[in-house]
């Protein structure tokens, strides 16, 4: 057996390498085993997949393995993406299963394991599934999927058509229809192909929305870089706004009527601001500890509370499990809002954001325009840098040991240490420094009045790493 790992979010591998039919077997043998010995659920899997190579047939395989353990399994009968598989679960009271690989390369497949709240496994529930890979059993009788069919004991559910009409309920699709706005949609050949299409009709132009599972060479992570093509397409067929999809459909970009970029950052805030002022809901503002300050003064002065977590949405998560709020996201794209899920979903965000620009008569690029007039500007960037872990390691020392005072000219004011090292300036803005704990990669990223200088502050220190 070769080593499994699960991350955050369950399990990613490379294809024929790690990722194979018989460590798929390790896996859901020990996700039935939780299962059964905590009685998480009477009600069985709820088993999605994505587009990505051989991936309804791995989906086949795990499914006839949960079969064999006696769990009840329900299936998708078509490429599902993520949410939807985790609102199922929530419905069905089910344990949910992903085939997916998300936002990483094309030869990567993965297992993501949603809970029965609807959302990522908890850290505590990941850990009793690893705990059981060692209780392999390689003489269970596995029968043949199209046998488990027959015999009843695996379900197949149109499952992608149960989601969409959930969002049907919970968005305003008559006025976005009526309003007869143009929509760019490019789901990055992953699982949220045809899905707005199939919601919105002739209002959406769809841009890599077939199964291409080399992702045209572009892995499907919806950050700008990847999206030049998209970014062009938007005015090309004039459309007004455009939603940009990861892999799986979790997470999400958005475009305004000119192609330009609007980050999750200013998605979150236009979020909260739509939510509090024109729905009239509240509830504590969550963002992990990259994410925009915008966001804190919005907090002052809608009166709302406001929390800071770690980065990773599993914080996220646990926080609108068990508390009230009103929306939730971190800057890689992985938003939530309340009335939804606790969990990340592109697509319904990115219906949520339509909808808004659609009931304020104005456009996209005017709306984040008046979040600016309002509050200030703030302009975001990011590095990952590739560098050798002795480097990365020293780095990291010098920013605990606060040894970073100056930032492109600019006197570091204070530190704030909640998931790597933050340096802030007197004028606000900030710079942080955080360690990949997967591969020799050091992120830095800051906040700072315009695009040039939070581009400058990332670049000096970027600088700086080469120089240990």
């Amino acid at each position: 057996m070769n080593t499994i790992s699960f991350g955050t979010d369950g399990w990613r591998a490379i294809i024929a390498k790690d990722y194979t039919f018989d460590n798929l077997s390790v896996v859901a043998q020990a996700t039935a085993r939780w299962i059964l010995d905590e009685k998480v659920t009477k009600n069985g899997v709820v088993i999605g997949y994505d587009a990505r190579f051989m991936g309804r047939e791995f989906a086949e395989h795990v499914a006839s393995v949960f079969a064999a353990m006696e769990i009840p399994v329900r299936i998708s009968s078509a490429i599902s993406p993520t949410p939807a598989v985790s609102w199922a679960a929530l419905h069905y009271d089910a344990v949910g299963v992903v085939i997916t690989a998300s936002h990483n390369p094309p030869n990567y497949n993965g297992y993501k394991l949603k809970a029965p709240f609807g959302g990522s496994a908890t850290p505590d529930q990941i850990e009793a599934v690893e705990q059981r890979l060692s209780d392999f059993d390689d003489s269970l009788n596995v029968l043949r999927f199209d046998e488990c069919l027959k015999l009843g004991l695996i379900r197949e559910m149109t499952l992608t058509e149960q989601y969409l009409n959930v969002l049907r309920e919970r968005i305003d699709i008559d006025a976005i229809t009526n309003s007869g706005i143009r929509i760019g949609h490019d789901p990055m050949f992953g699982s949220g192909m045809g899905a707005i299409k199939k919601l919105l009709g002739d209002q959406v132009y769809e841009l890599h929305g077939e199964v291409n599972p080399s992702f045209k060479g572009i892995p499907p992570e919806p950050i700008e870089k990847n999206l030049d093509e998209f970014s062009e397409f938007i005015p090309e067929n004039n459309c007004q706004i455009g939603i940009a999809n990861d892999g799986d459909a979790d997470r999400i970009a958005l475009f305004d009527e000119t192609g330009s970029f609007v980050d999750s950052h200013r998605i979150l805030s236009l979020l909260v601001k739509y939510l509090h002022k024109e729905k009239g809901l509240s509830g504590t503002i969550v963002k992990t500890f990259s994410t925009t300050d915008m966001l804190n003064k919005q907090a002052e002065k809608y009166d709302l509370p406001i929390e800071v977590t770690p980065i990773g949405f599993k914080y996220i998560a646990e926080l609108i499990v068990n508390g009230d709020v009103i929306a939730g996201g971190e800057e890689s794209g992985g938003l939530s809002v309340k009335g939804h899920l606790p969990e990340r979903d592109g697509l319904y965000i990115g219906l949520l954001m339509t909808e808004m620009v659609v009931k304020s008569g104005k456009k996209l690029s005017e709306l984040v325009q008046e979040l600016f007039d309002e509050f200030g500007e703030h302009a975001y960037y990011r590095n990952d840098l590739h560098t050798e872990e002795s480097k990365k390691q020293a780095m990291i020392e010098h920013c605990k040991q606060k040894k970073l005072t100056e930032i492109n000219g600019k006197k570091v004011a204070d530190w704030q240490f909640t998931d790597g090292i933050k340096q802030i300036m007197d004028d606000g803005s900030w710079l942080l420094v955080r360690a990949s704990g997967t591969e020799p990669v050091l992120r830095i990223y800051a906040e700072a009045p315009t695009a040039k200088q939070a581009k400058a502050m990332v670049e000096d220190v970027s600088e700086m790493v080469d120089q240990f």
